[in-house]
Order: C-alpha cells, then sequence, then structure tokens
C-alpha cells in the first residue's frame, strides 16, 4: 500500500470532511486501491517517523482535468472546494482562492495546469 501525503490538509482529512484530492502525477492509481495517508513521507530527517493520520482510504475514481475547471465552472468549483475539505474554511472555499494556493503550494502548477483529481472514501 502507498503512502499519500496530506501536509497541507491534515485537518480536512482528520475531521473526514476531504474526501477529494488533486496531485501533480500520481497516474498509476486506479479506482479500488488503497492508500495509507500520512502527514508527511518524503523528506523525512533521520530517525524520523511516518505520522499515519488514519486508516486507510480507498481510491473511487481518478481522472485528470485541468486545474482551471473550477473557475470555468463555478457551480463545480464551489462543490470541488466542499469536497476538498475547505466548505467552511473561509479563505479557500471559493474556487479562485483554492487554485491559487494549489498553485503557490506546487511548483510551477497554473492554472492550465493539467492534475490528476482523486476522489476517496473512507473505510468503516
Amino acid at each position: 500500500m502507498r503512502n499519500m501525503s496530506f501536509a497541507l490538509t491534515t485537518d480536512q482529512i482528520l475531521a473526514g470532511t476531504k474526501t477529494v484530492t488533486r496531485r501533480l502525477g500520481w497516474l498509476h492509481l486506479q479506482a479500488g486501491d488503497y492508500l495509507r495517508p500520512v502527514r508527511k513521507c518524503m523528506g523525512l530527517r533521520p530517525g524520523e517517523r511516518l505520522s499515519v493520520l488514519r486508516d486507510p482510504i480507498c481510491v473511487v475514481s481518478v481522472r485528470r482535468e485541468p486545474l482551471r475547471m473550477m473557475l470555468d465552472d463555478i457551480e463545480y468549483g464551489f462543490a470541488e472546494c466542499e469536497r476538498e475539505g475547505f466548505g467552511s474554511h473561509l479563505d479557500y472555499r471559493w474556487p479562485s482562492a483554492f487554485v491559487d494556493f494549489f498553485c503557490a503550494t506546487h511548483k510551477g502548477c497554473t492554472p492550465d495546469t493539467v492534475v490528476t483529481r482523486i476522489e476517496f472514501a473512507y473505510e468503516a
């Protein structure tokens, strides 16, 4: 089982409010795969251990789409902000703010970048 870092959205994973994530890459992922949500998995210092956030999550769907879809279809953008766990987070519940946040935290990313949209479910 692969680890997936949720360093930027740890609170949303812990609260179970996040059911979608966007990533650069992750092209190999398929519906039915399981992932272990962790705080951070790359750049661990010697002696530092993985911090597992919760039980494994199951991938429901995977598709590629331009990040700007959240801007071009504003209803879709608001719904996706909710799925990303930012529905009640005033700073990033707006699609434009979320896209700005995503681009600022992913080197070389622009609204035109095609990203991998991963929908997942928490196991009961």
